[in-house]
């Protein structure tokens, strides 16, 4: 019979070096997990505010962990929209993990099942801020799951914060916690732009969103950012034919 037991100096180090690259992706992460924590209790918080039950608010974020379609499901509850319509745009914001996937397929795509599926599920913004443009060799399986898991703890308690705070403190959504979700994604793309194709992507998407949203145009974020990706590819692909 096979046990976990360690029986070698060889595997000893291998553990303590498989805990310590753990450890290194939970703290590498720890600045966006701080940075998440008023997401964290927004989303809490108006799921008390839209009328489910703790343990349901709870599960969204344990069982969907996607914040910003949490936010929006919620809100899309919230004002009585139909099934049909809530899944599509949940689909169409969360639809940029599939690019996420695709970039990391050569690094993960080698893995046991088990790893792919844990990380396929813990694959965030964040992680992927953090693992995503790793090189083969400089991606490790336990950096990447301390990464991932260490964000998912980190959100479900601050989710689950704002679920107490949301029973107790009236009006929490008024207190600006929603800027935690512009800040988040600040940090995550600031350090990826550092080429000119990326540069453009992130002004033209920063410029339009602003213009539809404020002429009030349907889909003006789904717009901005399609016309961003077009406006990225065509600065590569003008440079690629330059080179």
């Amino acid at each position: 019979m096979q046990t976990d037991t360690i029986n070698s100096p060889a595997d000893a180090s291998s553990a303590q070096e498989k805990r310590s690259l753990f450890w290194q992706g939970a703290l590498a992460v720890t600045p966006l997990c701080i940075a998440v924590i008023p997401w964290g209790l927004l989303a809490g918080s108006f799921a008390i505010d839209i009328g489910l039950k703790p343990l349901e608010g709870q599960a969204l974020s344990a069982i969907v962990f996607a914040g910003s379609a949490q936010l929006v499901a919620m809100g899309m509850l919230k004002v009585g929209a139909g099934l049909g319509t809530l899944l599509l745009t949940t689909l169409f914001i969360t639809s940029r993990h599939l690019l996420y996937s695709v970039t990391m397929r050569d690094k993960i795509s080698p893995l046991p099942l088990r790893w792919r599926l844990g990380l396929g599920f813990l694959l965030t913004d964040e992680l992927f801020a953090i693992c995503g443009h790793q090189s083969q060799k400089q991606f490790n399986r336990w950096y990447a799951l301390g990464t991932g898991l260490w964000f998912y703890l980190c959100w479900n308690l601050s989710t689950l914060i704002g679920i107490v705070a949301g029973q107790y403190i009236p009006n929490i959504d008024k207190l600006g916690l929603d800027f935690a979700i512009a800040a988040t994604f600040i940090a995550i793309v600031i350090p990826t732009i550092k080429r000119l194709s990326v540069l453009i992507s992130v002004i033209v998407a920063m410029v339009l969103s602003v213009l539809f949203q404020w002429y009030d145009i349907d889909g003006g974020l789904m717009l901005a950012s399609i016309t961003a990706m077009v406006c990225g590819y065509a600065v590569e692909k003008t440079k690629g034919d330059q080179g």
